[in-house]
């Protein structure tokens, strides 16, 4: 009997601990950053590094600013958060915007925006791609 009986009481005990598991794991917004900085700012710099061209320097650095902290859904229900990614040239001031796109949640893909449409993040390597429709928009209210 003693033994059920603090078999219970640890039980209870343990159910009024809170759970430190969710502490550990990163937030959606600190994925959606490393995710861009590996897909997409660390080998843009490294692009940058070995390619000459004759258009403007490569900044001195950048920084990726996640711009929410929650995923929206596409048109297609598949869920993605923007991301802009900011330049500075020498000890200038910031210049903010100057990459702009979404990071897919499920897939990883990154996509950046030229214009008014949304590419491949490989499209800033040199790669032919073509716009992909329906990325990076959000879906309607209520579908």
């Amino acid at each position: 009997m003693v033994s059920l009986r603090w078999l219970s009481l640890c039980a209870f005990v343990l159910s009024l601990v809170p759970s430190f598991a969710s502490a550990d794991e990163p937030s959606l917004a600190d994925l959606a950053q490393r995710r861009v900085e590996d897909g997409l700012v660390k080998p843009l710099a490294l692009f940058e590094s070995r390619s000459f061209s004759r258009s403007r320097p490569p900044p001195r650095e950048r920084r990726v600013r996640v711009l929410q902290t929650t995923a929206t859904l596409d048109k297609n229900g598949r869920s993605f958060v923007p991301f802009a990614i900011d330049v500075r040239f020498g000890a200038d001031e910031w210049r903010e915007n100057d990459i702009v796109g979404c990071a897919y949640t499920g897939s990883g893909k990154l996509f950046v925006k030229r214009g008014d449409e949304y590419r491949p993040a490989s499209f800033l390597f040199g790669k032919n791609e073509k716009p992909v429709a329906g990325v990076c928009e959000a879906a309607p209210a209520g579908s």
